[in-house]
């Protein structure tokens, strides 16, 4: 099989972004890139602020927000009125975790695929409230519908409290079909979050269709937002109940101002976020997904066929959209996270490369994204490269 052909690049893309041009920056999801009108718009943000700060925090600042919410909301398909900005995923997922009221014998159900930080998050509201936690283990080349078989399975109706599932996994890069695992849960009267870290900007979704009781996003990875921009979207019968991870003056107001104002917080990434979904139209957001994922998959099959890879042992993401490819590292290859992490540090000072390398059930995964800013030849030169740095162990 031929490998196949990268996408046409889009014309002056690379020169919105202020990164090293010495450096190949494969690795988008993990922090995004933050485009320079971007920057230059949260700058002058924070000039307004330090010119004069208590004008700036006491004059229309909560009212800036809430335009600066109902303008992402939108952008998202979600309703402005159950939609709170945070700074990121994780925020959101702690602060419904706080807020469902757990007990004793109450549990909280996840999948292998979820994110370690949400993990963590999850162990740490069971070990306070006495609730247990469960993982659902979901194979990496289960179809959609196993997916949800899976889930079924896993679902112990009046015991189960939330089940936790991701849009886009972040260690595996897999797409799981949300829409019908919420309509799933529904049935049996299980709450849903949806951990859509890597959604916004990288698919085209609608929050409100997807039907969960809590969806939460970054805007900073794939919409070109300043970092700490996320939304946390929440269904009606659930908004008097969340409440923030520290109390400040909009308390009584309710969700979602209670959730976003902490006082002194720097809100000029939000109040930025418009910008980063201005470059991101401007560009073409059909034009960007296509292109990022065109040049993901390119990656994908260029460095796996340099490690001797079939292409049939690449995983496929699952949607013509993500932006995000996995290639299986060999065994013994970053088989811990620890090693993992090393590697990945040894990738980025030998070979000049940004990327992800996870340690997935004991197997060593390396990920590549595509983004407006990558060029085929990037992907060229690590996978020329790549196979004698392994072979150093």
């Amino acid at each position: 099989m031929t490998v196949p052909q990268p996408p046409e690049p889009i014309p002056g893309a690379r020169l919105l972004f202020s990164l090293d041009p010495s450096v190949s920056h494969l690795n988008h999801g993990s922090f995004g890139a933050v485009p320079i009108g971007v920057q230059r718009a949260q700058q002058r943000l924070r000039d307004e602020m330090e010119a004069n700060p208590l004008r700036f925090f006491i004059q229309g600042l909560v009212d800036r927000i809430a335009h600066t919410r109902r303008h992402l909301a939108t952008f998202l398909g979600a309703d402005p009125d159950g939609t709170a900005l945070v700074g990121n995923a994780t925020t959101g997922v702690a602060v419904v975790l706080q807020s469902l009221g757990l007990r004793p014998g109450d549990e909280v159900v996840t999948t292998d695929h979820g994110y370690g930080a949400v993990a963590f998050s999850v162990e740490r509201e069971c070990r306070r409230t006495g609730a247990v936690s469960r993982t659902l283990p979901v194979p990496l080349t289960a179809s959609d519908e196993e997916v949800v078989e899976i889930v079924r399975a896993g679902l112990r109706p009046g015991r189960t409290k939330l089940l936790i599932v991701d849009q886009i996994t972040s260690p595996t890069a897999r797409l799981f079909p949300t829409a019908a695992i919420v309509g799933l849960a529904r049935e049996h009267g299980v709450p849903v979050l949806v951990d859509a870290a890597h959604a916004p900007g990288m698919l085209p979704i609608s929050v409100a269709s997807i039907g969960a009781d809590f969806w939460v996003g970054n805007l900073h990875k794939w919409a070109y937002a300043p970092r700490g921009t996320a939304a946390l979207v929440v269904a009606g019968a659930w908004r008097e109940r969340i409440q923030p991870l520290v109390v400040s003056w909009e308390q009584e107001t309710g969700f979602p101002t209670r959730v976003e104002w902490q006082a002194t917080l720097d809100y000029t990434a939000w109040l930025a976020a418009p910008a980063g979904l201005f470059t991101l139209r401007t560009l073409g957001l059909d034009r960007v997904r296509a292109h990022n994922a065109a040049l993901a998959a390119y990656g994908q099959r260029v460095v796996g066929d340099a490690l001797g890879v079939a292409p049939a042992d690449l995983p496929e993401p699952g949607g013509p959209t993500v932006a995000m490819r996995l290639v299986p590292l060999q065994p013994g290859v970053a088989p811990t996270i620890d090693a993992a992490r090393e590697l990945r540090a040894r990738i980025a000072e030998r070979l000049a490369a940004e990327v992800s390398v996870a340690s997935w059930h004991g197997q060593g995964w390396l990920r590549l994204c595509g983004q407006v800013y990558n060029t085929p030849d990037e992907y060229d030169r690590l996978a020329a490269r790549l196979p004698t740095l392994l072979a150093q162990g």
